[in-house]
């Protein structure tokens, strides 16, 4: 459907997750294990991929962590803090294959999707 088509945001995630394989395996995935209390790494090459999943996240109310080269500094040690921190909320990390690396410490996560 064009743009136009759809009533809202939330359509258009709708409608997002169920044209792409992927996201409707992910989407099965996150839901499974948000029930079960896991923790979530989520790696991409690719930022717009990441701006799509965290659009994906706020739909679901999944709370969540960012990283990506946009992100530095101060900025990128209180979103590592804040996912590692007791008691944290926050399921997901998404995070660029390039900005997560050296220095980052995420044992809090028992899951990573790549």
């Amino acid at each position: 459907p064009d743009d136009n088509e759809f009533y809202n945001k939330q359509e258009a995630l709708q409608h997002l997750i169920r044209s792409s394989g992927k996201l409707i395996l992910l989407d099965k995935l996150l839901i499974r294990l948000r029930e079960r209390g896991n923790r979530v790494l989520i790696f991409s090459q690719m930022v717009r991929m990441l701006d799509i999943l965290a659009e994906y996240l706020k739909y679901r109310q999944f709370p969540f962590q960012r990283l990506d080269g946009s992100i530095k500094g101060e900025l990128r040690k209180q979103a590592l803090d804040h996912f590692n921190a007791e008691g944290s909320e926050d399921f997901c990390f998404l995070l660029s294959t390039r900005a997560g690396g050296l220095g980052i410490n995420l044992a809090s996560a028992d899951t990573v999707v790549i």
